[in-house]
Formats: structure tokens, C-alpha cells, sequence
């Protein structure tokens, strides 16, 4: 039951969206991660939630996963061998609607094995660099990055938290072939379809004029050796997770212990390690503390657990699990939603297709709102350090009919035949 004082929170959260939607108080413009503070700290200084509870909602795993990722994408930037790399991986782009396909199609597929917000790490810096380079609107790029990595991850186990959290606790067989099996054709779908939206909205960015391509330099040798040893160390440890977790399941290389493997070469052997530590997204970690807090906070008002645990709908319904997914994930963002869900849903038996319908659900909800999605909130951090953005009503204003439209595809795969 929610009590008056627990109305504070749901308070809190709607200032807190309209906060960001507007950027603004009076002439003061305000960043994202400055709003999500102020929204956790207002719930603190009105006792919704006490310190330490505020404390013990951080999830220590995910900050830590983000700094060793952040480390990386610092190091491969500033050494100039991510724009070296991309230079010789998009080399075969011959005009922009190619190289929006190609960005759909590589960080979608990329996603499902390196995970969404290790795409948006990365991949944030790069697009703004292929902005500049070819004189295309950073804010199609931008949204491009962020609908692929939302969209691709769809379809694994290890795409995003979420899904990674339905396959250990939602009963799934195999989860590495049943993920695929269910979801990659509806996911593949949507990848054309976020391409076909795109198009649209920037039809004056898609001139015949062919790219001009030029190999990037190195900048700094020594520290582009580091930053690709630690890209394999990523790529090979994640490689060696998908083979455990499919033929040992019981020994598990957690995410959080990659990331930090991956940063090592980096923080040990670079000379310029105290630069990239300064250099790395901290106002983005600063956001994720806050939104634990303000979440946590959320919860505790019980507000929306009744809606869950005892709607009248048919929760084993995949409509019904998907459009819950795709709502309530905008307001207490998708991995609390999905954490609270298992347990319901496992407790009325659903089927692997509910299960399926949950993860595309839930996942696919980034695409609709800002807020919808963590990789989202990390590309936007970092396009602001680099002096660009997107607004509250520029992402929603394509992300909304996609995110419509990509769920009638899933719901449609999905229902049985």
C-alpha cells in the first residue's frame, strides 16, 4: 500500500522526467547526471530513503563494469586507434545511407556479444568523430548508435542486464540457443525498420554524394598497443563466458571482472594513466548512483507493485507481457522491472515465449524514451563532453512510432501459431 510520505518519491520521478525533458531551471541549464543527483538527494533529504539503504542500492557490480569500460573507450580514443580501426572497417561506405546501415547492422550485431553499454562506450566517440569527418548530422548518428546497440542486444542472453538476469533466474534451457532461436529474426526485422525510420526523419542528410575515406593515424602508438590489448582481453573473455555458460553454467566469469581485466593493461602500463582516468566519463557514474537511489526509493513506495502483482489482466498473455515491459520500464527503468517480474511470472507458470517476451520487452523499451534504456543515458553523456547532444523530445520524436512499431513485430513472432 502507498502511503502519503511514499507519494514523495513518484514526486520526485515525475520532476525528475520532466527535469530532463526541459534541461532547465530558470536561465540554469542542467545535465542529465545533474538532475538524477538532485532527484536523489531530494529523496534522501526527505527521508523516503535513509543513507544507508541509499548506500546498499548502488549496484557496486555495474559502477565498477562502467569505470573498466570507460578506461578502455578513453584509451581508444586518445591513443587514435578506435578512429584508425573504424576508418578500416567503414572504408567500404559510399554514401551516408550506407554507412547508417552499416552502423545499424555492425553495433547491432556487435551488442549481442559485447553487451549495450560496451557499445555505447565506445561507439559514442567514433560516430561524433564520423560526424566531423563527413559533415553528417551528429544527432543521426547518435540516434542510430542508440536504437542499434537497444535493438541488437534483443536477441542475447549477455546483450544487456536484463536479459542476462531472465536467463539465470527465468527458467530458461540453453539460453544461448533459445534466445536466438526466438528472438534474432524479429530482431533482425527491427534493425530494418529503426534503418526505414531514420531515412525518414533525416531525408536531407541522405545525399547521393559518395564518402570521401581516409586512413586515420595513430596518434599514440604506445598507448593504441595497450588499448588493443585490452580489446582482445574484452573480446576474448566474453568469448570464453558465451563457451562457459554454455558448457558450465556453474562457473560463471562475472561482467564486472572483465571489464576491470580489459582496463588493467591500461591503468598498469600506461604513462598516461592518471590523463584517461581524468578523461573518463565520471558524470555518467555519478548518474547511475543517482538513479540507483532514486529507483530504490521508487520501489519502496509500493507504488508500482500493484500494477504487476495484482493486475486483472492475463500476465502470461505475451501482449500483455510485452506492453507492461515496454511501459512500466520508461518510469522504474528495465532491469528493477524485470527483477520484480520473475518472480510473478514464474509463480503463474508462463511459458519460454512469455519469457522471450519479457527480455524484448523490456529491452526494447530504450528505444521509446531517453530514460528507457542505460546505453542511452551513456551516449548522451558522452556526446555532451564532446559538445553535442540529443534532446528529450528529438529522441522521443522518432523513438516513440519505432518503439510502436518494432513491438508489433516481436508480438507478432512471438504469439503462437
Amino acid at each position: 500500500m502507498v502511503t502519503v510520505a511514499g507519494l514523495i518519491s513518484i514526486a520526485v520521478l515525475a520532476a525528475v522526467f520532466l527535469l530532463i525533458a526541459i534541461r532547465k531551471i530558470g536561465n540554469v541549464s542542467l545535465g542529465i547526471w545533474q538532475v538524477m543527483l538532485l532527484g536523489a538527494g531530494a529523496v534522501l533529504l526527505t527521508g523516503e530513503i535513509t543513507p544507508a539503504e541509499a548506500l546498499a542500492s548502488i549496484d557496486i557490480d555495474v559502477m565498477l563494469f562502467l569505470f573498466g569500460m570507460f578506461v578502455v573507450g578513453e584509451a581508444l580514443a586518445e591513443s587514435g586507434y578506435l578512429y584508425h580501426l573504424a576508418s578500416l572497417l567503414l572504408s567500404g561506405a559510399e554514401s551516408v545511407r550506407h554507412l547508417i546501415f552499416l552502423i545499424l547492422v555492425g553495433a547491432g550485431a556487435l551488442s549481442a556479444i559485447l553487451m549495450n553499454d560496451t557499445l555505447a562506450v565506445i561507439g559514442t566517440p567514433l560516430m561524433l568523430y564520423l560526424a566531423r569527418r563527413h559533415s553528417i548530422s551528429p544527432k543521426l548518428l547518435l540516434l542510430a548508435l542508440a536504437f542499434a546497440i537497444t535493438t541488437g542486444s534483443v536477441a542475447s542472453p549477455i546483450g544487456n542486464p536484463q536479459n542476462l538476469l531472465i536467463a539465470l533466474s527465468g527458467g530458461i534451457d540453453n539460453p544461448f540457443v533459445t534466445f536466438p532461436l526466438y528472438l534474432a529474426a524479429p530482431t533482425v526485422i527491427s534493425l530494418l525498420v529503426a534503418y526505414t525510420f531514420l531515412c525518414r526523419a533525416f531525408h536531407e542528410e541522405f545525399s547521393p554524394a559518395p564518402l570521401v575515406h581516409c586512413e586515420e593515424e595513430i596518434r599514440d602508438p604506445s598507448l593504441a598497443a595497450l588499448a588493443r590489448l585490452s580489446l582482445v582481453l574484452l573480446i576474448l573473455l566474453i568469448a570464453i563466458k558465451v563457451v562457459m555458460a554454455m558448457a558450465a553454467p556453474e562457473l560463471d566469469i562475472r561482467l564486472t571482472w572483465i571489464a576491470l581485466v580489459a582496463a588493467l593493461p591500461i591503468l598498469a602500463g600506461s604513462r598516461r594513466r592518471i590523463e584517461i582516468l581524468r578523461g573518463i566519463d565520471w558524470p555518467t557514474l555519478a548518474f547511475f548512483a543517482g538513479l540507483f537511489i532514486l529507483m530504490a526509493s521508487v520501489w519502496q513506495s509500493g507504488f508500482f507493485q500493484p500494477f504487476i502483482e495484482e493486475s486483472p489482466l492475463d500476465l502470461s498473455a505475451i501482449p500483455v507481457i510485452t506492453l507492461l515491459s515496454l511501459i512500466i520500464s520508461q518510469f522504474v527503468s528495465n532491469v528493477p522491472f524485470v527483477a520484480l517480474s520473475l518472480p510473478v511470472l514464474s509463480q503463474i507458470g508462463t511459458s519460454t515465449p512469455a519469457m522471450m517476451a519479457l527480455a524484448a520487452g523490456s529491452t526494447i523499451a530504450g528505444n521509446m524514451l531517453i530514460l528507457g534504456a542505460a546505453s542511452n543515458v551513456i551516449i548522451i553523456q558522452a556526446a555532451e563532453k564532446g559538445g553535442e547532444t540529443l534532446t528529450f523530445l528529438e529522441f522521443a520524436r522518432i523513438g516513440v512510432p519505432l518503439t510502436l512499431v518494432q513491438t508489433a513485430v516481436y508480438v507478432l513472432f512471438l504469439l503462437p501459431t
